[in-house]
């Protein structure tokens, strides 16, 4: 119908209460996904077609986003005409309010648009403090935020060097965690950006002591199962002296993810998904001419 309305929201959470950015199945619900809030935030807008949210980027347990992005069809009832953007980003923020769940931005796309595959690179940042022996040690705005090390320093220069191995189209086998559909998965990524930067804390003009902070960033177009905490374990264990360049290189061209060793995978803390990016021609949106019955749309995974 022409009051039916495609929405491609970026939304950010802080993850640590919930199960993930996808819906759990029922039986299995713990907690809940940010799925689960935001389509419960869509339904309160009343819309006469059935809810589904179709995620661009999953992120697990305890991961953060400062921008995922998910769209949705949305049609109202008695031919009242779609809302606007600002007021979907609105609505859906007063509904989330008591969730640590925020809508930055709104964008009425193409019918046939699809928030997975029309993305073009997603970066994750992974960030770290140096020699914070415990959680506790680190001012309250970094709880769960960051991935605390008692070392003082790392050898950032080999951790670049490091890094080198891991740009471009490769076998990432190693750096995927096992999953159901491990064997239905492409290992071959393209890893476009690994930088490794000084950072800083959320507070620090304010803090009483300093605290070192480095943030590794990665770039592709799509990542592999926990592919980004097993990257940035490899190389912060680079930068600790507990792995050598060439024995880094050595477990990559492995491509087999039992060669990677399982204590060495860097916590969800610290990671943040910071950008899901698309081409400018696939957001833009016409007026449809043909009248369209709104489609659901299934789950989607990094």
């Amino acid at each position: 119908m022409h009051n039916c309305a495609r929405y491609l929201i970026f939304f950010q959470y802080i993850g640590t209460k919930y199960s993930g950015v996808v819906k759990m199945p029922q039986h299995e619900l713990v907690k809940k996904g940010v799925q689960d809030h935001v389509e419960d935030a869509i339904r309160r807008l009343k819309p006469i077609n059935p809810v589904s949210l179709s995620v661009s980027s999953r992120t697990d347990r305890g991961v953060h986003a400062l921008s995922n992005s998910a769209h949705f069809d949305l049609q109202r009832k008695n031919d009242k005409p779609p809302f606007a953007e600002d007021i979907i980003v609105q609505a859906l923020n007063n509904h989330l309010k008591e969730e640590q769940i925020g809508i930055t931005r709104a964008l009425r796309v193409p019918d046939n648009f699809h928030a997975r595959f029309r993305a073009n690179s997603r970066t994750y940042v992974y960030r770290i403090a140096l020699g914070i022996p415990h959680h506790t040690l680190l001012p309250v705005t970094e709880h769960r935020l960051c991935w605390n090390l008692s070392n003082t320093e790392l050898d950032v220069g080999a951790m670049r060097e490091a890094a080198t191995l891991l740009i471009g189209t490769q076998d990432f086998s190693t750096f995927r965690a096992v999953s159901s559909d491990i064997h239905f998965k492409n290992p071959v990524k393209t890893l476009d950006v690994v930088s490794i930067q000084p950072g800083r804390s959320f507070v620090q003009t304010h803090f009483l002591r300093e605290i070192p902070f480095w943030e590794i960033t990665f770039t592709s177009r799509s990542f592999l199962y926990k592919q980004v905490r097993r990257m940035t374990g490899a190389l912060v264990a680079v930068g600790q002296g507990r792995l050598s360049v060439p024995q880094l290189k050595e477990i990559l061209l492995a491509r087999d993810s039992l060669a990677y060793p399982q204590a060495m995978v860097a916590p969800p803390d610290g990671l943040f998904l910071t950008r899901v990016d698309y081409r400018e021609t696939d957001l833009q949106f016409s007026q449809q001419t043909s009248e369209e019955q709104c489609i659901s749309s299934g789950n989607s995974e990094e």
